[in-house]
């Protein structure tokens, strides 16, 4: 990152200075991507208080911070702090929001119907998730009656439970026996 600095920093001890770019060599990692970007820090001294103000352009959106104390070190820091936290929220934005084609988000959840199973994809291809639909209107299943429903070649059934109403799962098991689990 490239800093062009307006104002005087002369009082900054070496030692200060160091820290300072340091704090500034941190921000540019954050900031510089493919190319190498521009920043502007503004140091004024009004009587007994140090105002810093640091503008950088990141993804055509302009980053403004501003920070005054009466340390020149402690205002310079603040404002970078302030930078490096508007840097991170823009870059988590831009992340979250801009990672996945919009044809693909509208293909990852489909419906199903009540028990659908989850299929087998080609390779390369994401699978498939059906939802199972709670709220039809399903009467309540007794296990004898569920073990009837399993006879169709489903590897699992998701049922009302009659004698308990409580959410159960029928699961077959490769030995052909099966694995009852309530909620």
């Amino acid at each position: 990152m490239k800093v062009i600095i307006k104002g005087n920093l002369e009082q900054l001890v070496p030692a200060q200075r160091k820290k300072l770019d340091r704090k500034l060599a941190k921000l540019g990692k954050l900031i510089d991507g493919r190319e190498e970007r521009e920043a502007h820090l503004i140091v004024v001294s009004e009587r007994q208080n140090h105002r810093a103000e640091i503008t950088v352009n990141f993804h055509d959106h302009p980053l403004v911070s501003e920070a005054s104390s009466p340390d020149l070190l402690t205002a310079l820091t603040l404002a970078a702090d302030k930078l490096e936290k508007q840097v991170q929220k823009l870059r988590t934005k831009w992340r979250d929001t801009k990672r996945v084609p919009l044809r693909e988000k509208s293909a990852v959840v489909e419906e199903g119907e009540a028990g659908a199973e989850v299929e087998e994809t080609e390779a390369g291809e994401a699978p498939r998730v059906f939802r199972v639909n709670h709220r039809a209107d399903q009467k309540p299943l007794t296990l004898e009656e569920a073990l009837i429903e399993m006879e169709d070649g489903r590897d699992y059934l998701v049922y009302r439970d009659a004698d308990t109403d409580r959410l159960s799962v029928l699961l077959r098991r490769r030995d052909g026996n099966f694995d009852l689990v309530q909620a």
